[in-house]
């Protein structure tokens, strides 16, 4: 018999992924956005982007609604506990949003609103780290209610994985303008991805670190006889996709270093749900005990069944339709 939960918790795990996919080059671009001070430069790496940005958050959308249709048990206790680092996110999304359009209507307030494409890009990522962090680290639940502070998602670790994403996404956006842009621009940002890929592996090997002294159950999950068998593959495959990366860069493959950063979010989020599952709410919630009703679950799958690869194959058009480099002078606005 097909587990429908293990389905739908598969469609909100490729969701959520496919949005660090797809946003996450574009928040990287506005984390940047301060390195690149020329008008010139700062237009080409938005014209990169113009064609597809406001598709990336679908992603985004389906994984939350998704959430709290399939799993409204999850989406009730997660949401008080991060009601903060959410709204900052949100915040964050608008304000680039808003950005990204009257930026190019404007001449004399352009600065003002390439601060609020670069703060709200950073703001944005910055949150959803530190709600992940704060999620990893587990959430204080009694009955089924959260039972926490205010305050109980601002930790440590939930900012160490925070200042982690801003500096994948960096790298993330560091790739793509490598493979979009060309002369001087392309070669910055070839100088600034051998920067953020060091400063990725060191953020990555500090949450590895620190993850096991959270919970006894992620050190039973990683290192545990013979738990250790199946979950070696993953760091392994981590040091592989480095070696792969730093080679692309050191030959100067422009489109073989940003799929190999999209490898190494791939395994970083293969090592997140190795960490979490079976819980939804680590340590307090399964993905069995936050499901919604089977009826509604076989609902929702017909119309995620139909929406799904659409959404999937008028994203692939548009990146194909607008593939190439970008060229000074050459955009969409």
């Amino acid at each position: 018999m097909i587990d429908l939960t293990i389905i739908w918790a598969f469609i909100i795990a490729f969701a959520v992924f496919v949005y660090v996919v797809m946003d996450g080059f574009d928040l990287g671009l506005g984390i940047l956005f301060p390195v690149f001070p020329q008008k010139t430069d700062r237009d080409v790496i938005m014209n990169t982007v113009a064609p597809v940005w406001d598709g990336n958050e679908t992603w985004l959308v389906l994984g939350g609604g998704g959430m709290m249709a399939a799993f409204p048990l999850a989406y009730a206790v997660l949401m008080p506990a991060l009601y903060t680092p959410m709204i900052a996110m949100l915040l964050g999304l608008v304000f680039r949003g808003v950005a990204f359009e009257f930026r190019w209507r404007t001449q004399k307030a352009r600065n003002k609103w390439d601060i609020a494409f670069a703060g709200g890009s950073l703001v944005a990522t910055l949150a959803q780290g530190i709600a992940l962090g704060a999620i990893l680290q587990g959430i204080h639940v009694e009955g089924r209610q959260y039972a926490g502070g205010w305050w109980d998602w601002l930790t440590p670790f939930s900012v160490l994985t925070g200042i982690a994403l801003v500096i994948g996404y960096a790298l993330l956006g560091a790739t793509w303008l490598v493979m979009k842009t060309e002369g001087e621009l392309r070669e910055r940002a070839y100088h600034l991805s051998w920067m953020l890929l060091v400063a990725m592996l060191c953020a990555i090997g500090a949450v590895s670190i620190a993850t096991p002294f959270l919970a006894v159950q992620y050190t039973q999950r990683w290192f545990a006889w013979p738990n250790i068998i199946l979950t070696a593959p993953v760091p392994i495959a981590v040091a592989a996709v480095t070696a792969l990366l730093l080679r692309a860069l050191g030959d100067k493959n422009d489109h073989q270093p940003f799929f190999l950063t999209l490898a190494l979010f791939a395994l970083s989020y293969a090592g997140l749900g190795i960490s979490m599952y079976p819980y939804i709410v680590p340590q307090s919630i399964t993905i069995w005990q936050a499901a919604a009703p089977a009826n509604s679950q076989i609902f929702m799958l017909v119309g995620v069944s139909i929406l799904v690869p659409l959404i999937l194959g008028y994203t692939a058009w548009a990146y194909w339709v607008f593939r190439g480099k970008v060229r000074p002078g050459h955009g969409y606005h």
